[in-house]
C-alpha cells in the first residue's frame, strides 16, 4: 500500500504540471500521471495545492547533543517537517562538538529513531571548534558526515585551513564556513555603522567576514576543495564570491531569509531576537545580498536555524546569544516577499530551495520524477497567516519576524515515502 497524491499541481526544474496524481509505492515515486488508479493506497487530495520536491537546508543547528533544551533531534526535524524541509544539515557546534565519527552515528541514529525529516551531520573541521587539530576526516565521511564546519566560529588559522582543504579535497568533502576573523569581530554583537552607534552597541565591521571569505577563496584555488559561504551577508563578500565563479573556482554561496529581509537599522536593542552573526547589516548590503540571489551568485536559501531558550533571549542584547529560528518560516517569507511581488517564479524559488542544494552537495531528493525518492512538500500558495512563535514545533521562539503576515505554507511534507507532517 502507498499513496496517490490526486489533482495537484507539480512544480520544479522549469516544469508546471497541472491536474496531475503522484502514485508513491515504498519511499520512491512510481508513477506521475492522470487519473491513477488509488485502489488500495492511500489518498492525497491536492485539488487547488502544488506539489514540490522536499525542501533542503544545509545549514540548521539541532543542538543535540549537549543543548537539549533549546533544541532536539526530534524537535528541531519536527519544525522542518513543518516548514516543507525533508532534509536538514546540521551544524557541529553541539557538546561536545561533533568532531568525532561516534558522535556523527549518534545524530544518525536518533534522526533514525526520532526524526521527521532526513538529517545529516556536518562534522567540525578541527576537534572541539578550537581551530587546532584537525579531525579525522576520512573517519568522518565514513561515519555519514556530508561536510566539514566550525559553524560558530571560524578556522582563523590558514596553515589549518589549507590542510582541512587538502584532506577534504581528497574525500570529496565540501568545506562550509563561518566567515569571521575574530580579530576583527572582538566583541560587537550588531553591524558597525550608524546604527550600532546611534544605539550604542558594539559592531561587526563587514570585513571580519570578507577578510576570512577572501583567504579561503585563494586556498580553495590552491587545493581545488569545495568551499561554501554560509550565511552571506554583506556586499564585499558578495563581490569576492562573484570573482571566484567568475574565475571557476569550486565556490557557493548560501543566504538567509533573514539578511535578505531585515537590516541593521530595525533592530529594537530591547529585543535580542535580532540578534544573528553575522549581524544584520544595511539596505546597502541587504540590496547586494537580494541581486546575488536573484543571479545566482547566491546559491541557495539557508535558514541557519538557531534555537535558544526564552531565558537567554531575554538577556540584554550584548549578552544574549547570537541566532534566530527560521525552519517553519522560511518558505512562506521567501513566497511572499519574492514570487509574490514578482522578482523571482516559484519555479525559481523552489530550485533555490531543493533542486540545487540536492545537486551542489551531491544529495538525494530536490526531483519530482519516478523512481527519485519519495521526499515531496504539499503547499498551499492560497493560505496566509501571521507568523506566531507560540505556534511552533521548534523548542525555539526567538524571531524578529512575529506578527508578520506571510502568504504560502505548506501543509503536508512527505520523507522517504512516509507523511511526516500533516496539517492540512
Amino acid at each position: 500500500m502507498g499513496y496517490v497524491l490526486k489533482h495537484g499541481t507539480i512544480i520544479g526544474e522549469n516544469t508546471r504540471l497541472e491536474q496531475v496524481d503522484v502514485l508513491v509505492e515504498g519511499n520512491r515515486i512510481k508513477q506521475i500521471g492522470i487519473d491513477i488508479d488509488s485502489t488500495g493506497h492511500t489518498l492525497i487530495d491536492c485539488t487547488n495545492l502544488f506539489i514540490s520536491p522536499g525542501f533542503i537546508d544545509m545549514h540548521v543547528h539541532l543542538r543535540e547533543p549537549g543543548f537539549e533544551y533549546k533544541e532536539t533531534i526530534e524537535s528541531g526535524s519536527k519544525a522542518a517537517a513543518a516548514g516543507g524541509f525533508t532534509t536538514v544539515a546540521c551544524m557541529p557546534n553541539t557538546r561536545p562538538a561533533t568532531d568525532n565519527a561516534d558522535i556523527v552515528r549518534f545524530i544518525i541514529e536518533q534522526a533514525n529513531k526520532h526524526g521527521y525529516a532526513r538529517v545529516l551531520p556536518i562534522a567540525a573541521i578541527t576537534a572541539g571548534q578550537k581551530g587546532e587539530e584537525l579531525t579525522d576526516i576520512p573517519a568522518l565521511k565514513e561515519a555519514g558526515a556530508v561536510g566539514l564546519s566550525d559553524d560558530g566560529r571560524g578556522v582563523q588559522r590558514a596553515d589549518r585551513m589549507k590542510r582541512a582543504m587538502e584532506i577534504a579535497k581528497q574525500y570529496d568533502m565540501p568545506l562550509i564556513i563561518h566567515a569571521e576573523d575574530e580579530t576583527l569581530s572582538g566583541k560587537g554583537c550588531m553591524n558597525a555603522g550608524e546604527a550600532a552607534e546611534r544605539l550604542g552597541l558594539p559592531g561587526i565591521p563587514d570585513d571580519a567576514e570578507a577578510v576570512m571569505v577572501a583567504r579561503d577563496i585563494v586556498l580553495a584555488e590552491v587545493t581545488g576543495a569545495h568551499l561554501h559561504v554560509c550565511h552571506v551577508s554583506a556586499k564585499s563578500v558578495i563581490e569576492l564570491i562573484r570573482y571566484a565563479k567568475g574565475r571557476g573556482l569550486p565556490v557557493t554561496g548560501e543566504v538567509a531569509p533573514h539578511h535578505l529581509l531585515l537590516t541593521d537599522d530595525q533592530i529594537d536593542p530591547d529585543n535580542s531576537d535580532w540578534k544573528v552573526n553575522p549581524p544584520l547589516r544595511t539596505k546597502r548590503d541587504r540590496e547586494a545580498c537580494i541581486e546575488a540571489f536573484l543571479d545566482g551568485t547566491l546559491d541557495i536559501v539557508a535558514t541557519d536555524h538557531a534555537p535558544h531558550s526564552v531565558e537567554e533571549k531575554q538577556k540584554p542584547f550584548t549578552e544574549a546569544p547570537f541566532g534566530m529560528v527560521g525552519l517553519e518560516i522560511a518558505f512562506p517569507l521567501m513566497y511572499t516577499h519574492f514570487v509574490k511581488t514578482g522578482r523571482m517564479t516559484l519555479n525559481e524559488l523552489v530550485d533555490r530551495m531543493a533542486t540545487r542544494p540536492a545537486k551542489l552537495f551531491k544529495l538525494q531528493g530536490g526531483r519530482i520524477q519516478p523512481g527519485e525518492p519519495a521526499d515531496l512538500t504539499v503547499l498551499d500558495l492560497h493560505a496566509t497567516k501571521v507568523i506566531d512563535p507560540a505556534s511552533f514545533l521548534s523548542k525555539g521562539k526567538n524571531t524578529p519576524f512575529a506578527g508578520q503576515k506571510a502568504q504560502g505554507w505548506p501543509v503536508l511534507t512527505m520523507v522517504d515515502g512516509v507523511v511526516s507532517f500533516d496539517a492540512r
